[in-house]
């Protein structure tokens, strides 16, 4: 285990004084990541939590969301998809809160550009 002067607390595993490997990142804020971490950066597949009830479930590329993953609310809001350097981008399933229907859309750079049409339709 690790502490930094600013709160932060890491346990888990190291090489060559690095975070590398699995392991946990707690921030004195109460936000904390779980999961696979290259040169101490977020690398691989992990869990991102808010103290507020967000959380983020899916791969990173370092140190950002990348790849596939599942970002929801403490409201039910929820984006579940493709990521690019940190950004909703590709297609991905949303659903606006825990009442509202899940849709299909398309984003782009982290902006919607339009839904998709479904086999219900």
């Amino acid at each position: 285990m690790f502490k930094w002067t600013d709160g932060r607390v890491y346990d888990g595993q190291f090489v060559n004084n690095n975070l590398e490997g699995y392991g946990t990142l707690t921030y004195l804020d109460g936000k904390q990541y779980a999961g696979d971490w290259v040169r101490n950066k977020m690398h691989g597949k992990g869990v991102f939590t808010w103290l507020d009830g967000k959380r983020y479930e899916g791969e990173y590329l370092n140190d950002k969301k990348h790849g596939q993953g599942k970002f929801t609310y403490p409201n039910g809001k929820m984006y579940d998809g493709s990521w690019v350097d940190g950004k909703q981008h590709g297609t991905a399933n949303f659903r606006a809160n825990e009442n509202k229907e899940i849709r299909k859309g398309l984003w782009e750079n982290g902006i919607r550009l339009k839904w998709l049409e479904t086999e219900d339709n």
